[in-house]
């Protein structure tokens, strides 16, 4: 793993973000392939697009 996706779990996991928002965003950042239809959820989706691009600028809005 790199440095910035270390880095950017870390902050996610300290500001208490979504648990579905850190998984998707781990999978799209890691290139894996999209959950199932039936088991995606808004905050899952909403990180898979955010790793995909690789950016951590949306995960505060998921913050609990």
């Amino acid at each position: 793993m790199d440095q910035t996706y270390r880095d950017t779990i870390t902050s996610m996991e300290s500001q208490g973000v979504d648990p579905e928002y850190v998984l998707g965003w781990q999978g799209g950042y890691l290139g894996h392939p999209e959950r199932e239809e039936q088991r995606l959820s808004e905050a899952y989706s909403a990180g898979f697009t955010d790793g995909q691009e690789k950016t951590a600028d949306n995960f505060s809005s998921w913050a609990k």
